[in-house]
């Protein structure tokens, strides 16, 4: 199976690995796993006052495809509003990585990662 460069450069040269403080207010984490193929997805945002997104980190226990997945997806929601984060689609990461179908998974976990993260955040916030 031949992958994209993208995807080859993300896996190879992954942006964002590490963690934040998840006791931080202002930090949320998402833990998300596909049973089907064993991956696990840990990513974390950090919001500043304005509702920005100003860090995002990962860790990724799977695939290539996984792993590149998670490094774009901190990719794109950093700088972004929460709002704007939670616009991300799997078919964005799927688009710019050029995966394979039997590598959407990878992209769809991503998103779920984002989104518990967000949710994580908001949860915090509330109380």
């Amino acid at each position: 199976m031949a992958y994209s460069k993208a995807l080859e450069d993300h896996y190879e040269h992954p942006r964002n690995v590490g963690s934040l403080d998840k006791t931080q207010k202002n930090v949320g984490t998402g833990l998300v796993g596909a049973p089907a193929c064993g991956d696990v997805m840990k990513l974390q945002i950090e919001v500043d006052n304005n509702g920005i997104i100003t860090d995002a980190k990962f860790k990724t226990f799977g695939c290539g495809s996984a792993i590149a997945s998670s490094s774009l997806a901190t990719e794109m929601i950093k700088g972004k509003t929460i709002e704007q984060a939670s616009q991300l689609k799997n078919t964005d990461i799927v688009e710019a990585l050029d995966l394979p179908p039997v590598k959407i998974h990878c992209s769809m976990l991503a998103e779920d990662a984002v989104k518990a993260a967000l949710q994580d955040f908001k949860n915090k916030q509330d109380a």
